[in-house]
């Protein structure tokens, strides 16, 4: 980035003497009446982006080399260039994962600000991308919700038929019951999860005795089911479906044996009991991977997809408005497909703003195409050298 904004500190010079230069620097005019150009918008977005840098401390880093910024127009460019430029990219991916056939969604909190409700209020980070197990073309899109509201995956999700893979938030759920085109895969991190809790909430004496608890015998089948799938991780989705059938349905159809014969009045501990009841209550979404090699067995993937959003939320806390949320929500999207990809993202991020403004009068988005993260059309040096 030091180079970047040396350079732009020789142009925001310059301009004060031959505005002539500024515009031989800048053919692609991004943003009129401003001195934003790709090469300095793609490295605030992948300053903030990328590397969880908040726009203050951009801007400070900007001082250092007498370039002076304000956060605000630096938010302002972002915006402004995600809803002009970047989100006709950020729609033709979505459209393309949604052909897919299996897709995986989770999400997070976050705090907007100004969003039209008095107080403080939890808005949403939605996080949708392509089967861990589908290795070509992947897509990780963010989506901005006001609330969790069923009716924001609904929206995403227009068009989609195929399996959705998450953990069994009500929201999900209800796609499965009144989609028809939707069926949903539930997630066995998420089944573990509260006999974990359990254990770890053993203490002094109880701890020695662990071995012979609900959780234990629970966390034992369940490993074994991993370990299973685990043989099956770089063999064909049909050979994977094919061995899934002999070698993993077994241990899950035996685990369930074992959960019905379980009394919960037997069982002092509030978390295991919470663990018997997720399988219960689950079951049949539990055993939907088992039908298609494609499914992967938990969510791990989407919510590792989330991470870096909770990482950026860690530094600058709180987005100002729903504009910025959705802007952030297409940036996101881009920087982690661009990661996903293996390209290089500043450099990919200077090319669609460089590349899409000089296709503003067209008729047709087709231009897009030749744009997306795993065109042969994209210059090498977005490429990362594997």
């Amino acid at each position: 980035m030091k180079e970047v904004v040396e350079h732009h500190v020789a142009v925001y010079a310059a301009k004060k003497n031959d505005d002539r230069i500024v515009r031989a620097d800048r053919p692609v005019d991004l943003l009129r009446n401003s001195m934003a150009t790709p090469s300095l918008v793609a490295a605030i977005m992948n300053a903030k982006y990328t590397n969880a840098i908040p726009l203050y401390r951009i801007a400070q880093d900007f001082e250092q080399s007498d370039l002076i910024l304000s956060r605000a127009t630096m938010a302002n460019w972002v915006i402004r260039c995600s809803e002009r430029y970047l989100g006709l990219v950020y729609d033709r991916l979505r459209k393309h994962l949604c052909a897919q056939k299996i897709i995986q969604a989770d999400e997070t909190t976050c705090q907007v600000t100004k969003d039209g409700r008095e107080g403080v209020n939890k808005s949403y980070m939605f996080v949708y991308r392509t089967s861990e197990l589908s290795k070509e073309r992947p897509i990780i899109l963010y989506q901005y919700g006001k609330t969790r509201s069923k009716s924001n995956i609904q929206k995403f999700l227009d068009g989609f038929t195929g399996t959705l893979v998450s953990d069994a938030f009500s929201g999900y759920k209800s796609l499965d019951k009144n989609d028809e085109n939707i069926r949903c895969a539930f997630c066995w991190a998420h089944a573990r999860r509260d006999y974990a809790d359990a254990l770890k909430a053993l203490k002094g004496d109880a701890k020695e005795l662990a071995g012979e608890t609900i959780a234990h015998k629970a966390l034992v089948q369940i490993a074994a089911i991993y370990n299973a799938e685990e043989a099956l991780k770089n063999v064909s989705a049909e050979e994977r479906k094919t061995r899934r059938q002999k070698e993993v349905t077994p241990l899950v159809e035996a685990y369930f044996a074992w959960v019905h014969e379980q009394d919960p009045a037997t069982i002092l501990s509030e978390k295991a009991k919470d663990g018997l009841k997720y399988s219960l209550n689950q079951e049949n979404y539990l055993k939907v991977f088992l039908e298609d090699g494609d499914v992967p067995i938990d969510n791990s993937a989407a919510e590792r997809a989330i991470r870096p959003f909770t990482i950026g939320r860690a530094n600058w806390h709180i987005i100002d408005t729903i504009h910025g949320a959705q802007a952030s929500a297409v940036i996101y999207s881009l920087v982690e497909t661009a990661k996903a990809n293996n390209l290089k993202i500043y450099e990919y991020l200077k090319h669609l703003l460089t590349e899409i403004p000089k296709h503003m009068d067209d008729t047709s988005l087709d231009f897009l195409e030749d744009l997306l993260p795993w065109s042969e059309n994209l210059p090498e040096g977005c490429r990362k050298k594997i």
